[in-house]
C-alpha cells in the first residue's frame, strides 16, 4: 500500500499510522511494554510476547527437518541455514561468507583487530568472549575438565583431550614425509623441521641455531 506516514526524524515512511508510532520509539527510547516477571521493558508488544517465552519455556516454532523447536521465528530461520547451507552474510575484506550475522561480526574482528572483551584482573583484551572466559581460568585456577582415568584436572577442554591420548595411545598427527605419527600437533611441527632443515631456535649468546626448543635449552647450559 501507499506509504503516506513519514518519520520527521529519519524520513522513513510507513503505510500505517500505528507502524509510524511504533517506529518513533526507536528515537525516543520509550518502552511502554513491561514484563511482569522480571520488569524488563520493551518498545514493541511483539518483543514483549517473544520475551515472555523465556519465562514460560514455550517454543512454538519447529524445524520441519529435524524437529528442533525455537521460541522465536528469527531463531528458526537462522537455524534453517544449517540445513540449507545458505550463507547470506559476506565479508567485504576477504569474501568469506557466513550463515549468521553474529559469526560475520566476530570474523570482521580478525581484520580490524578489535578486542572488545577485557579482563578485569589484568586488562588483557580479547576479540571473542570464549577466549576471555578461557583466560579468566588462569586467574581463578578453575579446572573444570577432569580425566576419568587418572583424575588429573585441566582448565581447558582441548588440554584434557590431548592428555587423554596418553591413556589411549592415539596419535592423530602424521608426518607426510615418513609417516611417523604423533599425539600432539606441536610435536609433529617440531619433527617436520628434521626434514626441512628449519632451525627457528637461536642462541642469543653465540647465534647457533636449533630445530627443537629443548636442544636450545640443553645448549644454553654450556654458556653458564
Amino acid at each position: 500500500g501507499e506509504k503516506c506516514y513519514r518519520c520527521e526524524e529519519c524520513s522513513w515512511q510507513f503505510s500505517r499510522l500505528g507502524s509510524l508510532k511504533t517506529h518513533k520509539r526507536t528515537h525516543t527510547g520509550e518502552k511502554p511494554y513491561r514484563c511482569e516477571e522480571c520488569s524488563r521493558q520493551f518498545s514493541r508488544l511483539d518483543e514483549l510476547k517473544a520475551h515472555l517465552r523465556t519465562h514460560t519455556g514455550e517454543k512454538p516454532y519447529r524445524c520441519e527437518e529435524c524437529s528442533k523447536q525455537f521460541s522465536r521465528l528469527s531463531h528458526l530461520k537462522s537455524h534453517m541455514r544449517t540445513h540449507s547451507g545458505e550463507k547470506p552474510y559476506g565479508c567485504e575484506e576477504c569474501s568469506r561468507q557466513f550463515s549468521h550475522l553474529s559469526d560475520l561480526k566476530k570474523h570482521i574482528r580478525t581484520h580490524t583487530g578489535e578486542k572488545p572483551y577485557k579482563c578485569e584482573e589484568c586488562s588483557k583484551q580479547f576479540s571473542h568472549m570464549f577466549a576471555l572466559k578461557r583466560h579468566m581460568q588462569t586467574h581463578t585456577g578453575e579446572k573444570p575438565y577432569r580425566c576419568e582415568e587418572c583424575s588429573r584436572q585441566f582448565s581447558q577442554l582441548g588440554n584434557l583431550e590431548t592428555h587423554m591420548r596418553t591413556h589411549t595411545g592415539e596419535k592423530p598427527y602424521q608426518c607426510e614425509e615418513c609417516s611417523k605419527q604423533f599425539s600432539r600437533l606441536g610435536h609433529l611441527k617440531t619433527h617436520v623441521q628434521t626434514h626441512t632443515g628449519e632451525k627457528p631456535y637461536k642462541c642469543e649468546e653465540c647465534s647457533r641455531q636449533f630445530s627443537e626448543r629443548r636442544s636450545l635449552r640443553k645448549h644454553m647450559q654450556t654458556h653458564k
